[in-house]
């Protein structure tokens, strides 16, 4: 077990100088491939951090019932028994026409606009909070308020929340396509790296299996060679994502306040950020693997 530990350090040590003798082609790989990684990173930050608004101006789903012009005052009191009884309903709240009038005409810009309508426009109205927010239970409460006769109209307001919510799938799936052809992209530098690495040190190994080297000790620092590479590519991806987030912050707490929104974007979470580097490496070692099994053969 300690020879085994010890020919996985040397091989990592191995690889790590090669790294280090050669900082000028270090660095520009691991650039390439912390831009190409950053891509995909930068978008699931992005992703997160609307999640995380959208949730937070989701409000509560509600339905609101909209009463008949001319339905009388008997009639509006009827709705709202009906309303009130109805098992699923967990809060109701008036909206008397006259108190909708009232606001409208106290609106700027809409005052005089308000004055001039010969007759009140606005029906009667019912804010109704329901008891759950499950999908089938909110239509199946829409559809039975909207058959009694003197309700014109029945709006689910929570319609724009599943929207958003269809939106921030197909954008976060759209990522993950990003980040599997990325992904590709970054284990064919790998490969290609590693097959030059084989080209300029195909004396050495061929006195190493003279040497009685097996293939397995052959392999290995080539092995940590990718992974170290593709470990550098998702961190400097990771230094991308987090200089690019403290560069927006600013501006997008600025831009949520003048909507009244008290938002600033967080940073990639420990989580986020370890599974970034972990994949990197995988990655690397992969495009390595994929190498040493083409170019290094008997």
């Amino acid at each position: 077990m300690k020879g085994w530990l010890l020919h996985h350090r040397q091989a990592a040590a191995q690889a790590l100088r090669r790294l280090v003798a050669t900082p000028l082609n270090t660095l520009l790989g691991a650039l390439v491939l912390g831009i190409a990684l950053a891509l995909p990173a930068g978008g699931e930050m992005l992703l997160a951090n609307f999640q995380r608004l959208a949730q937070r101006i989701a409000a509560t789903p509600q339905i609101s019932v909209f009463m008949a012009l001319d339905a009388t005052k008997k009639e509006v009191a009827e709705v709202e028994s009906l309303i009130r009884k109805h098992p699923q309903t967990k809060k109701i709240t008036h909206v008397p026409r006259e108190e909708t009038l009232r606001r409208l005409r106290q609106s700027e810009g809409l005052g005089e606009v308000i004055e001039s309508l010969p007759r009140n426009p606005f029906p009667d109205a019912f804010v109704v909070l329901p008891a759950g927010e499950a999908p089938e239970l909110l239509e199946a409460m829409r559809a039975e308020f909207a058959k009694h006769p003197r309700v014109e109209h029945v709006q689910l307001d929570s319609a724009w929340v599943r929207k958003l919510d269809a939106l921030l799938r197909l954008a976060r799936l759209t990522v993950m396509l990003l980040a599997a052809v990325l992904g590709v992209a970054l284990v064919a530098i790998t490969f290609n790296t590693i097959r030059l690495q084989i080209l300029t040190q195909e004396a050495e190994i061929e006195v190493s299996r003279l040497l009685g080297a097996t293939d397995a000790f052959i392999r290995r620092p080539f092995y940590y060679f990718g992974a170290l590479q593709g470990l550098a590519g998702g961190f400097v991806a990771w230094l991308v994502v987090l200089i690019a987030t403290l560069l927006l912050r600013g501006p997008v707490a600025d831009l949520a306040a003048l909507y009244g929104i008290a938002f600033s974007l967080h940073i990639l979470p420990l989580a986020d950020s370890a599974i970034l580097l972990g994949l990197a490496a995988l990655l690397g070692w992969a495009g390595a693997r994929l190498s040493l099994a083409r170019h290094l053969r008997d």
